[in-house]
């Protein structure tokens, strides 16, 4: 059998873009076999990077494949001061047409990607995926010598109509850009992996909500940009993904499915209650995601919970915010245990590695990828 052959290129707005579309929904993703609504720009998940680019596979004038990929420079580890910024390129939304799986079309749509990285000057390229993802980890890593980096964990609250209690004894209070910045780069800056360095462009986006801090009614509160902090307090940020895409599941699990029903029922039954209630996942919807979460102080855990229960009651006001997404480190425990979140639909993550550099950076890329992990920044520009 002789296989048709196929050409890389970069993707063209004007002609390309209902393939594009089609393709997208025509490859669902996990195992809820999740479909990704782009609302009319396929580029929508890249586009508000620093560099960007989406690659295509053409085969007999068919679209049969596509990649994206963003380039940005980050913070990785503090080990070498003058050595801990390092420019990192970022895989994703690699789909193959059903029909023409196992023809080398995702290794070439990599393979010229990772040209492009090169070609920009990336020190590293990740991609991240789902554990369960078994053809896009041998891919990676069997083929493209990429390493398992981190293990972080997706934690996932649906939105309902009933609004969370918050503690009379804590302040909320929203901060201007120019505080969030100083705070962000004062107390996550230096400690924080994948840090980026632009986070004052993250932060003025039209699709960043804004950042909130929460802290205990009579403690000092946050004066100027210099000021001190309390003794407790929290930060978080929050970002429109639902602006720019929306989901819509294709199947739900069993376990999922009678744990539904069983809530449906009692909240016919016992309405006092006021059990939460799960949206509609099967039409499509959007979502809020929480990003650049810091707690610090022996109570802050309190206020981290406060601080996304205000995020949710914030959500619920709006007609197409389902649920509400957080991405954190796996060394942070306290922030998984406080982040309010069902467990039954969370998941872990997976990163992997690779450093494209070979000339003096194998003692920096074996240091980075055998230090215990620390913080994570999840930017949410590559949610």
């Amino acid at each position: 059998m002789v296989l048709k052959e196929f050409k890389i290129r970069s993707y063209e707005c004007q002609f390309d873009r209902a393939q594009v579309e089609d393709l997208e929904r025509r490859c669902k993703v996990g195992p809820s076999e999740s479909v990704l609504d782009t609302m009319g720009d396929p580029m929508c998940r890249i586009r508000n990077c620093p560099m960007y680019i989406m690659l295509v596979a053409e085969m007999d004038n068919e679209l049969v494949g596509v990649i994206q990929g963003s380039i940005k420079t980050v913070t990785l580890h503090n080990h070498h001061p003058n050595k801990d910024m390092a420019k990192v390129g970022y895989v994703l939304g690699l789909r193959v047409s059903p029909h023409n799986r196992k023809k080398g079309i995702g290794s070439s749509l990599v393979q010229k990607l990772e040209e492009w990285f090169t070609s920009n000057d990336v020190d590293y390229a990740y991609m991240a995926t789902e554990k369960e993802n078994h053809a896009s980890i041998n891919l990676f890593m069997n083929k493209f010598g990429y390493i398992k980096f981190r293990t972080p964990s997706i934690l996932i609250n649906p939105v309902n109509h009933h609004p969370f209690g918050i503690s009379s004894n804590i302040e909320i209070a929203r901060i201007k850009v120019e505080k969030a910045e100083s705070l962000y780069r004062g107390f996550m800056g230096a400690s924080t992996e994948f840090f980026p360095s632009d986070i004052e462009n993250i932060l003025t986006n039209n699709l960043s909500l804004g950042t909130w801090v929460a802290y205990f009614k009579g403690d000092s509160g946050f004066g100027n940009l210099e000021g001190k902090v309390p003794n407790s307090w929290a930060m978080l940020s929050v970002w429109n993904c639902g602006e720019i895409f929306k989901l819509r599941l294709g199947k739900t699990p069993l376990s999922c499915m009678l744990f539904t029903k069983s809530l449906s029922l009692m909240n016919r039954i016992f309405p006092c209650l006021k059990l939460p209630t799960l949206p509609n996942f099967f039409s499509p919807f959007g979502f809020y995601f929480i990003y650049g979460v810091y707690q610090e102080g022996p109570f802050s855990g309190k206020l981290v919970r406060a601080l996304c229960k205000f995020v949710h009651n914030m959500a619920s006001k709006t007609e197409h915010c389902k649920i509400i997404v957080t991405e954190v480190g796996e060394t942070d425990h306290e922030l998984i245990h406080h982040v309010p979140h069902w467990k039954l639909f969370s998941c872990p993550d997976l990163w992997c590695i690779k450093a494209l550099k070979k000339n003096g950076r194998t003692n920096r890329f074996h240091e980075l990828t055998n230090t215990p992990p620390r913080g994570l920044f999840v930017d949410p520009r590559e949610v």
